[in-house]
């Protein structure tokens, strides 16, 4: 044998034996360079596409079956998690990405975007940056974006504040509380942070994911021409959105173009629009398409909205905002009931009831008491109206 081949075998024994080593001693690179990963770059995915680099960036611990199934198929859509908070909200900040993180994401790693209308504390930044692998942002919320705009009529908006407070009506005096409404209807998604990404999945600070979610509900969105999602739908105050239903069938009759063919009018209206049922989703959960949010018809609707005052003068919210757009402007099937998504927002909580899917998502809930058919719920309403295509009187 030859001395350069020899001094080839050699390097060779070396190399191997080096990666051996450190394949036992690193468990991060023993599984990107083992043959079921290097076999996932080459061969396509069950979605047709070449799996991306997930493996990586998967959470140090002892990978489930449905871990390994889930990132076989090595797809991710492009989307974030968008958390606004404050620096008082940081416990509860800290439980909401910790349960998402152990239910769902650190599977996944999707990037976190949180926001505040004033900067975040380092002691904040901190505490949350260490709760995952996924890229976290923390962003300041522009005061355009963000504060009462001078058009408004402070005496007027003063006056509907004091009223609602006289009533009792929850957050009626409360000027941030609608800043933070309006700031959710029409701005967040325009945010530098989130101009890069297509798809959000709204998280609030101290609510619970009690199940585990086996999937990738924004993959599920994006290959079934879905655009809005929702857990929860009940009843709004109607004392707090008197001229909103007004407005928006004028801004309807104004924009017949925008309405889409197959639309969910009859889920909130049981005459064709002359009344409002006050249904709509709750969106402290939502993950949903922001090109919709982004689009001419919503642009417009909000833009109308937003000239008529009523998020100071009355206290109009982003969960009707955004449900009315989207009952209009997409269609119904458009709209998807991730019913196997336990979620709980004090005091509301959905809980998966039906076709095992309690047992497959190992819940904590119990589905005894899932809000899904409580009085105030109008999810009987939209199982009737999904079934049939016609409101409820």
């Amino acid at each position: 044998m030859s001395l350069p081949v020899r001094y080839i075998i050699i390097v060779l024994f070396l190399i191997i034996s080096i990666h051996y080593i450190v394949s036992f001693t690193h468990e991060p690179y023993g599984r990107a360079t083992s043959l079921s990963n290097i076999k996932s770059k080459i061969l396509p995915s069950k979605f047709g596409t070449p799996a991306s680099d997930t493996l990586e960036n998967f959470r140090p611990h002892s990978p489930t079956a449905d871990d390994l199934a889930e990132l076989a198929a090595g797809r991710r859509a492009n989307a974030s998690f968008v958390i606004l908070a404050r620096n008082s909200d940081l416990s509860g900040t800290v439980r909401s990405i910790r349960e998402i993180e152990d239910r769902f994401n650190r599977r996944y790693n999707y990037p976190y975007v949180l926001l505040n209308e004033v900067p975040f504390t380092e002691d904040f930044m901190s505490r949350i940056s260490v709760l995952t692998s996924a890229k976290v942002e923390f962003g300041l919320i522009p005061k355009e974006h963000w504060y009462q705009p001078d058009s408004i009529d402070e005496d007027k908006a003063r006056a509907g504040r004091e009223k609602m407070e006289h009533d009792n009506i929850i957050y009626g005096g409360s000027v941030s509380y609608r800043n933070m409404c309006r700031f959710n209807s029409g701005f967040f998604f325009r945010h530098p942070l989130m101009e890069k990404y297509r798809w959000y999945w709204r998280i609030e600070p101290d609510v619970h994911f009690h199940c585990d979610i086996q999937y990738d509900p924004f993959v599920y969105m994006e290959d079934h021409n879905k655009v809005y999602s929702f857990t929860i739908t009940m009843y709004e105050y109607e004392a707090t959105i008197p001229t909103l239903w007004g407005h928006v069938m004028d801004f309807a009759r104004q924009h017949p173009e925008f309405i889409a063919k197959d639309n969910s009018l009859n889920f909130m209206s049981p005459d064709g629009g002359n009344k409002y049922n006050l249904c709509h989703f709750w969106s402290n959960f939502e993950i949903a398409d922001m090109e919709f949010w982004r689009g001419p018809a919503y642009t417009a609707f909000f833009n109308y909205l937003d000239e008529q005052g009523g998020f100071y003068y009355e206290r109009w919210g982003d969960a009707p905002v955004h449900s009315i757009a989207a009952a209009l402007f997409a269609s119904k099937d458009q709209i998807h009931f991730f019913d196997d998504i336990g979620y709980e927002h004090n005091p509301y909580t959905h809980c998966p009831k039906g076709k095992g899917l309690w047992a497959k998502g190992k819940c904590t809930c119990d589905p005894l008491k899932s809000f899904d058919y409580d009085g105030y719920s109008c999810m009987s309403k939209w199982d009737r109206f999904v079934e049939t295509g016609a409101g409820q009187h």
